[in-house]
């Protein structure tokens, strides 16, 4: 029966045709019902990035977040949490989990991915958020409409790693409500960091209990403890590990952290690295680095630890690249399509990183799908009616840009012309015949400048399936759309061996 529904969802999505790919919306999803009210949530607002300023502050000035996370863990360790923060679920060798990456922006964006998360989610044991919990600062006063309303429904617990947006906070909501700590006391810090950082806001706490009723049934709880150990951990099952880190607000790893990170490590069993940053993303290698020198992939990478996945958000959309590490894959996977804006994946070149064919790699939204959506976009808001591109002569530009076939079959022939070149150049998928005084400063900031709260969003979450000889990862479409609603596409599925890690 699972291969039966694997295959209808690989028939209706998006790599096979249009309708799977959320184009021609027939009904719109019942995710309208469940928002507490229709208000967006834009970064074009000035408070939305007043708030959000740590990120600007950390580069200048240093980032505090090796620090603060070592108070918070001896803090937790005074409270007597697990020494080695693990979370032994109540699961067997079989098991399944949901895996989320950037969820909190309590728009549609959110709530359009829930249905099908609670549709693929019957039976799961857990749920994992990948980074950046809420969005844009992490407020502990937040978390109702962004975390206990959306996900009220999910009976099953649900555990967390912090992202940069939730350290915007000192990590003080995030602690709060997935560790139940109490909050750190205020430490001097001088200099202009000290004057400009946003400190964590009073968490408002007859707010807060009220937001936990919604997830208050005891199938919701973690099991056999009251709450997550800390803002890293790593859940325990016979057949596999699921490692979780916190990666601060710029992606490095105190020694604290890193010396706990190497003792799971040693445990012979599989394991999944579940991380902030992503360490290939964008067609680029980006691990992150160990205080101590060396990098988090250093200790993926590792024979003797047997890794067979690396999982981070950050980026919001899906990549994947498998890469051969000695006589093995390991899958490298972006899962950051949970909730917030669509970062593009149409300014991705053709794939070489880390070894990885173009052929091999895999991503959500597909790039013509994207180039397409932002172009219709842009047509509107500029009014420029030119730079509109159907799927197809999207998919087409791409292709010819890319050197591939398109993934999804073309229905009629399509000619690539000049008024196409010119629309893609000018939202960064083809390159400009000049060099540019400003370089690409438009497409860098092409997501964060163009979030929408219509169908198609072409959003995802990861299903995952454990047996003691094989992990299933798909990757489910949420388009907003009531037909996807109701079976949620498969965009990616890979099966990976775990009896032979030598």
């Amino acid at each position: 029966m699972e291969e039966i529904a694997a295959e209808r969802g690989k028939r209706a999505s998006s790599r096979v045709s249009e309708e799977g790919a959320g184009w021609t919306c027939a009904q719109i999803g019942t995710f309208t019902r469940l928002r507490p009210d229709k208000q967006g949530f834009s970064w074009l607002n000035v408070r939305t990035l007043w708030r959000s300023r740590n990120e600007v502050l950390a580069g200048l000035f240093g980032d505090p977040s090796g620090e603060v996370r070592a108070r918070w863990v001896a803090s937790q360790r005074e409270r007597e949490a697990d020494a080695e923060f693990r979370i032994r679920p109540d699961v067997g060798e079989s098991f399944d989990f949901l895996l989320l990456g950037d969820t909190g922006e309590g728009d549609a964006s959110q709530y359009a991915v829930v249905p099908g998360m609670l549709k693929a989610g019957q039976g799961t044991a857990f749920a994992v958020i990948a980074s950046d919990v809420l969005y844009p600062a992490g407020s502990g006063n937040e978390y109702g409409d962004k975390f206990f309303r959306p996900y009220q429904d999910y009976d099953a617990p649900i555990y967390a790693i912090p992202g940069n947006h939730d350290w915007y906070d000192g990590l003080g909501g995030f602690m709060r409500v997935f560790c139940d700590a109490p909050p750190l006391k205020p430490r001097p810090d001088r200099g202009p960091r000290g004057l400009l950082w946003r400190r964590p806001e009073t968490i408002d706490e007859r707010v807060l209990a009220e937001a936990r009723e919604l997830r208050s049934r005891p199938s919701q709880q973690p099991a056999g403890q009251a709450a997550q150990p800390g803002p890293y951990w790593v859940i325990e099952s016979p057949s596999l590990l699921v490692v979780g880190v916190d990666t601060g607000i710029k992606g490095a790893i105190d020694r604290e952290q890193t010396a706990w990170l190497r003792r799971v490590s040693l445990d012979p069993r599989p394991k999944i690295l579940v991380t902030g940053k992503p360490i290939y993303t964008r067609n680029e290698y980006k691990p992150s680095k160990l205080e101590e020198g060396g990098t988090i992939d250093d200790i993926v990478r590792a024979p003797r630890h047997r890794y067979v996945a690396a999982i981070g958000g950050d980026v919001h959309n899906y990549q994947r690249y498998p890469v051969k590490v000695g006589d093995r894959v390991i899958h490298y996977i972006v899962s950051g399509g949970g909730g917030a804006f669509m970062h593009a994946t149409h300014t991705i070149r053709r794939v070489d990183v880390g070894g990885v064919h173009e052929d091999d790699y895999r991503s959500y939204p597909l790039r013509g799908d994207s180039l397409s959506f932002y172009s219709h976009l842009y047509a509107k808001r500029l009014r420029m009616k030119w730079i509109g591109l159907t799927p197809d002569e999207a998919a087409c530009i791409m292709a010819e840009q890319i050197k591939n076939t398109p993934v999804r079959p073309i229905d009629r022939p399509v000619k690539v012309t000049a008024r196409m070149r010119w629309a893609a150049r000018l939202l960064g998928s083809w390159p400009w015949p000049f060099r540019l005084p400003v370089g690409t400063v438009f497409q860098h900031y092409l997501s964060e400048l163009s979030d929408w709260d219509t169908p198609p969003f072409f959003k995802q979450f990861l299903h995952l399936s454990v047996t003691p000889d094989r992990l299933t990862v798909r990757c489910l479409a949420a388009t907003g759309c009531l037909q996807q609603e109701l079976e949620p596409p498969v965009e990616d599925e890979v099966l990976i061996d775990l009896t032979d890690l030598s």
